[in-house]
This record gives C-alpha cells, structure tokens and sequence, in this order.
C-alpha cells in the first residue's frame, strides 16, 4: 500500500495514481498524469499552473462530471467510483469560475437555490435559503431576483450561496474570482475564507494565480502538462523558495506580471 492510500482513513480527500485521457490512439490527450495528494479535514489546498495543466480537470474527476478516470480517489475515507452517488453531492459542492455561465438566466435566486434542497429531499426550505443568503452577505431582498439584475460578485455569491444551501463538508473550488473585476475579487476571496472557518469546510482550490494561492491556502500543488511537479507550503512559497525551476519560472512571472519572465516561462517534461 502507498503512503497516500495509507492515509484513506485520515484525509479528507485522497487523489492517489489518478489519471485522465480525453480521446484515443494517437489523437488522444493524456490530461492528467498520476496525480498523487492529500487533503485533510478543514485544509485549502491549492493546484496552481498555466492553462491547459491539467488542474481543472483533476477537480472534474473528483466531482464526478468527467467519469473517465483511472486510480483511486477517496473522499471522507470512502472509495469513490466513475459515477455519483446522489448522497455525494450532499458533501461535496463546487463552485464554477464562470457566475455569468453557472447560473440559469430565467431562474430566480429562490429557484436557484430550492432546486438542490427539492433534489435530496430536505425540509425548511424557506430558513435555509434565507440562512444562506445572510452568510454569503446578500440577505433576503435578493431571493426573488434574476440573475441579469445582480453584479458579477452578487452572482457568484449566489453560485456559492448553492453550493452551501445543502451543508457540504467539502468545497471544491474552479478559479473562483478570474471572471470577477479586480475591485470584487479581494471581496470574495475574503467571504471565502470566512466560510471555511465558520462552517469548518475543506477546500480544494485550482488557480492560475499564485496570489490567491498565497491568500487562500495552506498547501499548495503546481501543474504542469498533467503532472504535479512539486508540493509545498503556502510559507515555503512566500519565501520564494520552490525546489522545481518550472515553479520558480511561474514564481518569477506572477510577480507584477514580468512580461520577460512570462515569455521565457518553459515547460519540462
């Protein structure tokens, strides 16, 4: 057994040998290439790289919309397989880094959020919704709005006001600010941190930003072309200390945004 699989019964999450291939023979793409991590319970971990890494896909294995994965991935110690149970998604909830897109325009904000309490089957419709609505700082004076009348930050309230109204334990979390105008995203972020702590969720983050890593989590993976290439702490990356070169090219090219070091930033096999 390895050491990741040994700590199946520790971990809020455990992502050991995943793979992922979209299309066959020659044409096909190898997305992600033996991932192997932990999260335990309460942590942000973060799964930094460029576009095209490989990290939301990880994050779509493990929510179950991609089933075609090989490897094993656990979640609150138990084993998951390609397809979902409906109990699942009473633990597990994501957030799309698009609000303009995950939103049904024609829905209100009380139909967005009533839909996944009518689906498992939950009471108190009403408190919850209202409940939810406090916590993510909009109240009840925009239960009965549609999406086009709120801002860019309301509508990813709201995305995050639906991933919680079923109490999740765990948060997985696609670029949650990058559609969002710079004045909102320190906003969200902060409204993040402090559902972590209020409701004790574990979060998944995967960013292209290191600074939202550096804001958001305690650990932190990098990316590259499917691979994780490298682990470390939030402390070690604040140091500017990465052990990888891909890492301190992708380091050197977040900072300022150094067109220079973005230019020169290579990929390693």
């Amino acid at each position: 057994m390895s050491a990741v699989a040994a700590m199946i019964d520790v971990a809020m999450i455990v992502v050991d040998g995943l793979d992922v291939r979209f299309g066959e023979g020659a044409a096909a793409v190898h997305a992600v290439r033996d991932a192997r991590f932990t999260v335990a319970p309460g942590e942000a971990f973060g799964i930094v790289g460029e576009s095209g890494s490989g990290k939301s896909t990880v994050l779509r294995a493990l929510t179950g919309l991609n089933p075609d994965w090989t490897g094993r991935v656990a979640i609150a110690g138990m084993a998951q397989v390609a397809h979902r149970p409906r109990e699942f998604y009473k633990q597990v909830q994501m957030v799309f880094q698009d609000p303009y897109g995950s939103l049904h325009p024609r829905h209100t904000v009380d139909r967005i959020l009533s839909e996944p309490i009518a689906i498992h089957g939950l009471d108190k419709a009403d408190s919850r919704i209202e409940r939810v609505l406090v916590d993510v700082g909009l109240g009840p004076d925009f239960r009965f709005r549609y999406p086009h009348q709120l801002s860019g930050g309301q509508r990813q309230r709201v995305a995050i006001a639906r991933a919680l109204v079923l109490e999740p334990r765990i948060l997985l979390l696609d670029e949650p600010t990058s559609a969002l105008d710079v004045s909102v995203q320190a906003e969200i972020l902060n409204l993040l941190g402090r559902l972590r702590r209020e409701h004790d969720l574990t979060y998944m983050l995967v960013t292209h930003n290191l600074a939202v890593v550096a804001h958001m989590c305690d650990r932190l993976a990098v990316m590259n072309q499917g691979r994780i290439v490298e682990e470390m702490t939030v402390a070690q990356l604040r140091a500017g200390a990465p052990r990888e070169a891909y890492t301190r090219q992708l380091l050197r090219a977040s900072i300022g945004y150094d067109r220079q070091a973005a230019e020169a930033l290579k990929t390693f096999d």
